[in-house]
């Protein structure tokens, strides 16, 4: 039986089975995981909830921050908590970590008033319900326990690299029909107006804190529109953006003729290659205190 589509992409689709992008997102999320644990304040002793572990990178670094103390790590995957549990055994760590299957949105089997600090990176674009995630971050925290998060704000932009003759950034304006027929694809998949990855903004973040009850509340909204780092042309159609989603090779195979990827490649493979094209992005840094 295969990995849940989680663990899946979390362990080997998300660099699309280049060594080299492999590096360049763990060089990226370093800094993301470090900031996330600075703004929680960790102390020694301090029970940490790592919501969305994945691979572990925050529940770890954490652990790594502390020398006392215990880090529970919660998931969706059952595949993925049985991987961090494997690395929590190899590095010696097992005896301080616990591991919990629980949803974002509804962590009942934690007591309230339970842990010190809730941590998350990139959990809450894959929650519908989010005022009930941010509820449930509330209960279990105790009295002063802190609440640290990062996510992506994938409204930003989208206007933009929704115009006809743009694709991920690049411009393609002599193949825009097929392109479209790309784009159309990823629509079905992840809706404007519906999916849990676009129906929110920084704003959003905060009144979710408000509303949970929060009463300290800090963000941090960091905007970049710059070149893609990406020149690799087999590494951008081979790997997806997120776990719900096609590669773009698996996309174009799917909608397109064998001429209309012909076509679609000879103008958008260059473009890459010379690192033609705009992205746009946004992330956000929220913490808080009960």
């Amino acid at each position: 039986m295969g990995r849940d589509i989680w663990s899946e992409w979390l362990l080997h689709r998300r660099f699309g089975g280049d060594a080299r992008r492999m590096q360049m997102v763990l060089d990226f999320l370093r800094p993301i995981r470090d900031k996330v644990l600075h703004n929680a304040r960790l102390a020694e002793g301090e029970t940490v909830l790592d919501v969305g572990c994945g691979d572990g990178m925050i529940g770890f670094g954490a652990l790594e921050k502390i020398a006392s103390g215990t880090v529970i790590l919660s998931d969706i995957s059952q595949d993925l908590l049985e991987y961090v549990q494997s690395l929590a055994r190899d590095i010696g760590l097992l005896d301080r970590c616990q591991f919990v299957l629980a949803p974002a949105e509804d962590l009942s089997v934690l007591d309230a008033a339970s842990v010190d600090v809730v941590a998350l990176r990139s959990v809450l674009i894959y929650v519908s319900a989010k005022q009930q995630a941010f509820r449930e971050f509330y209960r279990v925290l105790r009295p002063g326990g802190r609440l640290s998060l990062f996510e992506p704000i994938n409204r930003f932009g989208i206007a933009a690299s929704d115009q006809p003759h743009l694709f991920a950034g690049y411009d393609v304006t002599p193949v825009m029909d097929v392109a479209q027929k790309v784009k159309a694809l990823y629509r079905r998949v992840q809706p404007i107006d519906s999916d849990p990855m676009l129906d929110f903004d920084e704003r959003d973040l905060i009144a979710y804190a408000e509303e949970a009850g929060f009463r300290e509340i800090h963000l941090e909204l960091q905007v970049a529109i710059v070149p893609p780092e990406e020149d690799d042309w087999h590494a951008f159609i081979r790997t997806p953006g997120n776990p719900k989603i096609p590669t773009i090779e698996e996309a174009m195979r799917q909608v397109l003729t064998l001429d209309e990827m012909e076509r679609f490649t000879a103008c958008l493979r260059p473009l890459v290659e010379a690192r033609q094209g705009i992205h746009r992005r946004a992330v956000a840094y929220l913490w808080a205190v009960k």
